[in-house]
């Protein structure tokens, strides 16, 4: 799918929209994206600060989504666990940058070749708008090259 279609079908998604949650970039080579959460009445929790689950929710897909489009159609890519460290408060609008390296994708590729199961962490903080860390998620993907039968 092309990047620029998917960023915009993200923006209007029902879940992100609602959160208050904008895709900013999503690049063609799916290699890097940007995404940012504006605090608001739907997303503010009882101490006055974001709610965890929408600065979980603005990082949730990214990784799997560009695993995926960079090993392509032979490859399973599910998300596996996720963490999430509450490192300070959150307020204001907060954002959100996902990086995957080449390397990082030449790596998957040879740990799978076999067909054995890779379980591969990816890292994000969530920084509020003087640069300050609010949340670093650790997502685990699954990933496995597809047996020939396509299971």
């Amino acid at each position: 799918m092309n990047a620029k279609l998917l960023k915009f079908g993200m923006n209007i998604w029902p879940p992100f929209l609602g959160a208050g949650i904008k895709v900013h970039n999503i690049s063609a080579d799916y290699k890097s994206a940007s995404v940012s959460l504006k605090m608001g009445f739907l997303n503010t929790n009882v101490s006055g600060v974001h709610f965890g689950g929408s600065l979980f929710a603005m990082t949730d897909p990214f990784f799997m989504i560009m695993v995926q489009h960079n090993l392509g159609k032979d490859y399973i890519v599910w998300d596996r666990a996720a963490k999430i460290d509450f490192i300070k408060p959150g307020k204001g609008r907060v954002k959100a940058s996902f990086d995957i390296a080449h390397d990082q994708i030449e790596e998957i590729k040879l740990s799978a070749e076999a067909g054995e199961k890779v379980f591969k962490d990816f890292t994000v903080e969530v920084k509020n708008q003087l640069g300050e860390v609010v949340a670093s998620i650790v997502k685990t993907l699954y990933i496995r090259k597809k047996r020939p039968d396509n299971n």
